[in-house]
């Protein structure tokens, strides 16, 4: 049996040490400022995300990976004589998995499996940490994919949103309710359902107040919860996460807290201090 790679995309949100830990293969979604691209995490993070923004008062569009993208990462992988699992952003998001499934057909059958997550951010990220764990206990590609592909809809994935100015710019709300939000400090809630974006909830008040929602609705589930991993991941909300991270060890029996910086893609969709919490249901 061939050994296993597994590659994900940069929507994962997993850091650095993470990615390099576990030898874990990146495929960059694009950010594109009119006409200037650049690779999510490898030419652009959020504080230059935010400047440009800022300065153009207008945000970027996202793009998935082309199928030549997947092409050049998966060919070494394969000629080194590794077979692969990737797994990405949701379909309903994003063409980045029908993406590396037409490039997957440029290799012998069986050496890819692609699993659609369903989900972005660490939601995407806690598959790929499942994926390393079955890699651990030697099962193939296809039955890592297998044995994932049950876990897709048990994923609970919810962001604070800080202010509505993101969503506006993004078209995602009329300027009368970003205007009327900011007057009454309107927060979002946003979450990930059958594979989509929604505004699940809007709560009004003070930040903590949001915070404390988020942190009885992960309590409601406690019970239920996969004891493995639970995800903090922010964009640079630094103070809040790591009250939240003493908060979830004291009072859930997780193995992991792990806190992760959200890429630019999701950022540039909610803006600085966003707070996703993220975590496995049985």
């Amino acid at each position: 049996m061939n050994n296993i790679r597994i590659v994900t995309d940069s929507t994962c949100d997993l850091s650095p040490d993470l990615l390099n830990k576990h030898n874990i293969a990146v495929v960059p979604l694009y950010v594109v400022f009119k006409d200037e691209s650049f690779k999510d995490g490898v030419d652009i993070n959020n504080e230059k995300l935010y400047e440009i923004v800022e300065k153009n008062n207008n945000l970027p569009m996202t793009s998935a990976p082309a199928p030549g993208d997947f092409i050049n990462t998966f060919k070494p992988i394969i000629d080194a004589g590794d077979d692969i699992v990737y797994i990405g952003i949701s379909s309903k998001i994003s063409a980045t998995v029908q993406n590396a499934l037409l490039a997957a057909q440029e290799f012998p059958e069986g050496r890819i499996a692609v699993l659609d997550s369903e989900n972005l951010s660490t939601g995407l990220g806690l598959l790929v940490l499942k994926a390393v764990d079955y890699v651990k206990e030697g099962l193939s590609n296809h039955e890592i994919v297998e044995k994932l592909s049950p876990f897709v809809p048990n994923i609970r994935t919810r962001f604070i949103i800080n202010t509505l100015d993101y969503l506006h710019k993004g078209g995602r709300c009329s300027a009368m309710q970003s205007f009327v939000g900011g007057l009454l400090k309107i927060r979002p809630i946003v979450a990930i359902k059958d594979g989509k974006m929604i505004l699940e909830e809007k709560i009004r008040g003070k930040r903590d107040k949001v915070l404390a929602n988020m942190i009885d609705n992960v309590m409601l589930d406690r019970d239920n919860m996969d004891g493995e991993r639970l995800f903090i991941t922010h964009s640079m909300a630094h103070d809040d996460v790591l009250q939240l991270k003493k908060e979830f060890e004291e009072k859930l029996n997780v193995r992991e807290v792990i806190i992760t910086d959200t890429g630019c893609v999701v950022s540039s969709h909610c803006g600085p201090l966003t707070i996703g919490i993220i975590y496995l249901n049985k």
